[in-house]
């Protein structure tokens, strides 16, 4: 999760679906968790970024999936539009919460919010369990 110097989160808009999600993906097999995050995040967006730290671990119920989220901070690149992803938009809390799924706006949320400790919540990829 991409957070700007006035605490708006990064979007982008899937071109599969149109759904509006933080930027992401699946690790490479032997893929270092850092290297896999930088390298999704500059896939999908253009941006280099730092990781600040890790603000919550989600767990889709009903397809196994365990998603790490970090809270992120821009150091280079600029947004490019690529084959997964059609449109960028930085958003307030409200925003956050009007354009995505519940699943993945408490994501967005926690990083906004991020303290010491990761939250650690379920969800059925729609909503919180």
């Amino acid at each position: 999760m991409i957070i700007d110097d006035q605490g708006r989160a990064l979007l982008t808009q899937r071109r599969d679906n149109g759904h509006w999600e933080a930027p992401g993906g699946i690790l490479e097999r032997g893929e270092e968790i850092t290297t896999g995050l930088l390298r999704e995040i500059h896939e999908e967006t253009g941006l280099d970024v730092e990781p600040v730290g890790l603000t919550g671990v989600y767990k889709n119920m009903t397809r196994g999936v365990v998603a790490l989220v970090f809270r992120c901070k821009v150091i280079g690149g600029r947004l490019t539009e690529t084959d997964e992803t059609r449109a960028f938009r930085w958003v307030t809390e409200k925003e956050v919460r009007e354009l995505a799924s519940e699943a993945f706006a408490v994501r967005v949320l926690d990083a906004m919010h991020h303290v010491q400790v990761p939250a650690i919540r379920s969800h059925d990829g729609i909503r919180l369990l």
